[in-house]
């Protein structure tokens, strides 16, 4: 999920709410209509802006291109239960097994302490920043609410998207990520946002071997994700393999600041320090880049600087059909 330093830690707590069920449901395929892409000849990003907003202004320097429509951080990792379904108990072992082995390599295990600390740091210290972005976040995930039956997010960390969407009848989310300790977060925002408890799965694992199947998930959600992947090709990759023909990845991340700006100066220095104290966040990557190439059939992306962020101001946001 989201693995960045700049925000400090307001208070400690010993009380944590209850976990939901860490295993994927044994069928997971749908039987309702593949959603598809639909191209508009209307410009669907938003409009510039200048909005004062905490006493801080949001700059957008926005590129429209075709909104998807679809018919409905860091990576992720596996636990050694359960795979979302595969067609066969030989593809099912060979599946865990590779997710698990990529799971221990990209992401090795950490104190519990540790991952216990960096799970309450990002539930109790991202709260301008969310204030801040809510209204693109409002905007991205429209385009999901009423529209999708499966759901996975990439990274979903404390559960801070779920409010955008989780509360449609139906929706089922499929919550990944290598740290065990963001469970009990991400669970209590789920009830919080309307999903039921028997529609909300979480499991461990990474981005480059994410434990669905082929074509499985009407859309994949990751925010503040791709800074902190091993592999960031591989990652949007499984991505598209997920998506069902048509399916929407919605995306929201911190990019490199452009080159020769005093930003990216202190980027380029910070970065080493950033990488080791976020666990992996990368500070300098043209994340829009990579989502650019990845071979979706249609890409919006949008600019915007998210200024609560400071040094990873600069931000990517949009959606993308495969």
């Amino acid at each position: 999920m989201m693995h960045h330093s700049f925000s400090l830690l307001p208070q400690f707590s010993s009380s944590f709410l209850p976990s939901t069920r860490t295993l994927f449901p044994p069928n997971l395929f749908s039987t309702s209509t593949i959603p598809r892409c639909e191209s508009s000849s209307k410009e669907t990003g938003l409009e510039q802006s200048e909005k004062k907003k905490n006493g801080s202004y949001l700059l957008d320097s926005l590129h429209t291109s075709r909104f998807c429509s679809c018919g409905r951080r860091r990576f992720i990792g596996f636990s050694a239960t359960s795979l979302l379904p595969v067609s066969s108990s030989s593809n099912a072992s060979d599946s865990q097994s590779n997710s698990n082995a990529m799971l221990n390599r990209v992401h090795p295990p950490k104190p519990d302490w540790y991952e216990e600390f960096f799970a309450l740091v990002m539930e109790k210290g991202m709260t301008l920043y969310e204030e801040e972005v809510a209204g693109y976040k409002e905007k991205l995930f429209s385009s999901l609410r009423g529209k999708c039956k499966d759901v996975l997010e990439l990274g979903i960390g404390t559960g801070p998207n779920l409010k955008y969407y989780a509360g449609d009848v139906g929706v089922h989310v499929y919550g990944v990520d290598p740290n065990k300790k963001m469970e009990k977060y991400a669970a209590a925002a789920a009830l919080a946002a309307g999903l039921p408890s028997t529609n909300f799965y979480y499991t461990q694992a990474v981005g480059e071997a994410l434990p669905a199947n082929d074509a499985s998930m009407d859309a994949v959600v990751g925010t503040l994700v791709l800074c902190s992947v091993k592999d960031v090709k591989a990652t949007l990759k499984e991505v598209k393999r997920v998506l069902k023909p048509g399916g929407l990845y919605v995306f929201m991340e911190h990019v490199a600041a452009e080159g020769g700006t005093g930003l990216r100066f202190v980027q380029n220095v910070a970065d080493p320090l950033q990488q080791l104290l976020a666990d992996g966040c990368h500070l300098t990557r043209e994340t829009g880049k990579y989502i650019s190439e990845a071979g979706f059939s249609d890409v919006n992306i949008n600019k915007v600087s998210v200024f609560s962020a400071s040094y990873i101001s600069p931000h990517v946001y949009g959606t993308a059909c495969k």
